[in-house]
């Protein structure tokens, strides 16, 4: 939710959690479709928009260090692509509080040009841009993951991240998310998987056949089918990251090893892993995974 305090606009950008993800074979153009049921976290990074002036970007926070140059960060990109798709749109400067970990696997990058977007929006609301199919249009053309983001609910992702299911009724997901400290670019990821044995791409998974009907409350799976489903599913770039960096093998482990622990997997391109507990059960694995690993970041959250 976006909100206005004084001349200022200021939105949160959530962490996106991929519950799973399935990689299909590389197609002409490059791009590998995929498949991943996609969720949201209560924790993220800050973004807040000064309207007005010339479009600028200033960044700070606990991981603004691992962010790279100003120039590159999606929040201008997708500003610049909103500005190509709309006239005379009202820019401003943006300051944003990186809190997530960079290239993570947790979309940090991807939500925050969401949350630009957003912002945007807000400050040209006399152009009534919210739900104006120009948004997504620039959302697309800013990064395969930023069209998830920019109505940050539970969904299921196809394609190149552009084909999105309506949002998803799912039950709450108490977890911690930990990361070993480490980028794990995209790229190399792929490449990496491109050498080793893959599952053919094709058929139902599991946890995409029990949710992508739970569009309404009615419709919604219980917690325990959801997480025998989850089990049955996976992320087919798990390997692959782990054949490059075998320390995202010992976060799985530890959180394998938590009490309670009833599933641990790993987000995205990593290298966050994600448990899921009861809540009591996470608050608890948290401590002790941060008294053990004081180099990882670790962090209980909820996902929804």
């Amino acid at each position: 939710m976006s909100y206005e305090i004084r001349t200022s606009l200021v939105d949160f950008a959530p962490a996106k959690v991929n519950l799973t993800l399935r990689v299909g074979p590389q197609r002409p153009d490059g791009y590998h479709d995929l498949e991943s049921l996609v969720v949201f976290a209560d924790i993220g990074d800050t973004l807040r928009l000064r309207p007005g002036g010339p479009l600028s970007l200033t960044v700070g926070g606990e991981t603004a260090k691992d962010a790279g140059d100003v120039a590159d960060n999606l929040v201008l990109k997708a500003a610049q692509a909103f500005a190509a798709e709309v006239p005379d749109l009202r820019m401003g400067r943006f300051e944003l509080e990186k809190c997530l970990p960079v290239a993570a696997g947790l979309g940090g990058g991807s939500s925050d040009a969401a949350s630009a977007l957003r912002l945007l929006a807000q400050a040209n609301l006399d152009k009534n841009l919210f739900g104006d199919p120009r948004m997504m249009a620039a959302a697309r053309k800013t990064g395969a993951d930023v069209p998830v983001c920019l109505s940050p609910e539970p969904r299921i992702m196809r394609g190149i991240g552009e084909q999105l299911s309506p949002p998803l009724h799912l039950p709450k997901l108490s977890a911690v998310l930990v990361n070993p400290r480490i980028s794990v670019p995209t790229a190399s990821i792929f490449a990496a998987r491109a050498t080793l044995d893959s599952v053919p791409f094709g058929g139902d998974d599991p946890a995409t056949a029990l949710t992508v009907g739970a569009t309404s409350a009615s419709d919604a799976p219980g917690m325990e089918p959801l997480i025998d489903a989850l089990r049955q599913s996976g992320n087919d770039l798990e390997a692959a990251a782990i054949s490059l960096h075998p320390v995202i093998a010992d976060v799985l482990a530890a959180l394998r090893a938590q009490p309670g622990c009833r599933l641990a997997r790993m987000s995205g391109s990593g290298a966050t892993c994600f448990g899921l507990f009861e809540a009591a059960d996470a608050k608890t694995a948290a401590r002790s995974l941060a008294t053990q690993f004081r180099d990882w970041w670790v962090v209980p959250t909820m996902l929804g």
